[in-house]
């Protein structure tokens, strides 16, 4: 009899999926997995049989969920429900013990896992890691490291970015340079915010050793969320620039930038872009450009590979042109 009973269990537990999440659509079909979030306009939900999954929010017609979730039926403010229960189509009842609340599922913005201390908290990011080793006559080594973060939360977005670059040729050090950023975003609205950004470059090999760049300026955010972000902002920049001769210049310029990343193939790949653009309004320099473009495949939930092309470019005349291209491949972690 015992071994009967425990049979029956294992049949069970293998058929009926543990702490599964549903999602009903209005054509019929059923979805079960595990809901990560839903967010600009999308549902994404996690299966063991198709990877990620995004559907569109108007063609669900209620769903459940296990999990404790943030529900925000606003951009900025929620309610965090234990438990998503299904009810009649069109609305989903937060349970919170004695006092439930049925919604309709139109006025829900965003549901996010709600976090330990800021429980809207979004926080993403990547590390990429690059090495190149050639033996030929001249034997080369090359490293790059950069890193990519951005947390936001209520009207409030956190954005740091930096990077490393070395390169030996014959043991001797024919690249040394590195960078960091932060910007700080406010929202006016749901899409224009406005920012305030703190630039440093430092290059021990070119003439141009140091670049430091204070702006601020208004934004506007087309699209955020789990499939992918497109932003522009305009920069009213104070440059200050110094150079291994001991010189030192410093103009005001503007500027424009642009951050777009676009996930294919159920979040696998990953295509991402930024840069800025920007032209001195009296100065050293007729303009500037720092840009990248790439590609990121993930091999994990946290692994992934990225092959990327990197442009700057520092125009001033004949004598005090700066280019740069750079090509890399690598592997990195995301979050």
């Amino acid at each position: 009899m015992l071994s009967r009973i425990l049979l029956c269990f294992a049949v069970l537990s293998a058929s009926t999926p543990l702490f599964a999440d549903t999602v009903w659509l209005k054509n019929g079909d059923r979805l079960t997995g595990k809901i990560k979030v839903f967010d600009g306009g999308k549902l994404l939900i996690q299966t063991d049989y198709a990877g990620s999954i995004p559907v569109d929010w108007k063609q669900v017609q209620t769903l459940e969920s296990d999990q404790e979730l943030l529900v925000k039926q606003d951009a900025y403010t929620g309610e965090k429900a234990k438990s998503l229960q299904a009810a009649e189509p069109g609305k989903v009842t937060l349970a919170n013990g004695e006092a439930p609340k049925t919604v309709d599922l139109a006025s829900i913005q965003q549901i996010i896992k709600p976090k330990p201390v800021i429980e809207d908290l979004v926080w993403k990011g990547n590390v990429d890691v690059a090495l190149d080793y050639k033996r030929a006559e001249k034997d080369t080594n090359d490293y790059d490291i950069d890193f990519n973060t951005t947390a936001r939360h209520e009207r409030w977005r956190h954005t740091a970015k930096g990077e490393y670059n070395r390169e030996f040729q014959n043991n001797v050090v024919t690249t040394d340079n590195w960078s960091a950023e932060y910007d700080l975003d406010r929202f006016l609205t749901e899409q224009w915010f406005w920012q305030g950004r703190l630039t440093y470059k430092r290059d021990k090999i070119e003439d141009l050793s140091r670049q430091r760049t204070v702006g601020t300026g208004p934004g506007y955010q087309f699209w955020d969320n789990e499939l992918g972000a497109f932003s522009l902002g305009s920069l009213l920049n104070r440059t200050d620039y110094e150079y291994s001769d001991g010189g030192k210049d410093n103009f005001y310029s503007l500027a424009m930038k642009w951050n777009y990343n676009r996930y294919l193939v159920g979040k696998t790949v990953e295509f991402f872009t930024n840069g800025e653009l920007g032209k001195p309004l009296a100065g050293p320099a007729d303009y500037s450009l720092d840009a990248e473009m790439g590609l990121r495949y993930k091999v994990t939930e946290w692994a992934s590979l990225n092959l990327k092309a990197e442009r700057d470019i520092i125009s001033g005349g004949s004598d005090s042109d700066l280019s740069k291209t750079r090509y890399t491949a690598g592997f990195g972690v995301t979050w």
